[in-house]
């Protein structure tokens, strides 16, 4: 049986799930009958109530979901066993530090947002590369100090390619 921890509004509940299709369900309750209404949408049943569920924002990097149910808003924290131990002994803050940011395709440099000294935040935007007609920012990987740029803008760039350099 699968577990998982969850962090509602603050409050903490374990979650579990018989097989890897079947709903996550609070530990010792009966389960949950929970159907797709819509992209973002989804009809609840639990304990025999019926409820309107809508997913506001789901943020996979941190694990997190903002879910409107009925007139209530509702953060949800996930975390599984691995997480939670990781977290336990503090080696969830743990990071590698990143010295460089490369081309992740071939493209154009449409904008650099970013000079050498600048300091950035992690997810902050560095530059703005064009590519199969769409424009991506590329973000900070992590907190640091920008060293060098080697972008140019509007010269063109190879997947792969030193883009810019940190301290």
């Amino acid at each position: 049986m699968a577990k998982l921890h969850a962090t509602v509004n603050s409050k903490e509940i374990s979650l579990e799930r018989a097989t890897p299709t079947a709903p996550w369900t609070p530990s010792g309750e009966s389960a949950v009958d929970l159907v797709r209404a819509g992209p973002s949408s989804f009809s609840l049943v639990r304990n025999g109530k019926s409820h309107s569920v809508l997913v506001l924002k789901e943020d996979a990097e941190n694990k997190t979901v903002r879910l409107r149910i009925g007139a209530h808003t509702y953060t949800v924290e996930l975390q599984d066993d691995r997480s939670r131990l990781l977290q336990t002994l503090g080696l969830d803050k743990a990071t590698k530090k990143v010295s460089e940011v490369k081309a992740p395709m071939p493209g154009m440099v449409l904008n650099i947002l970013v000079k050498a000294g600048d300091n950035v935040k992690k997810n902050d935007p560095i530059l703005v590369l064009e590519a199969m007609k769409m424009e991506n920012v590329i973000k900070a990987p992590g907190d640091a100090v920008i060293a060098t740029v080697h972008a140019e803008k509007g010269k063109a760039v190879e997947k792969g390619q030193l883009l810019v350099g940190f301290a």
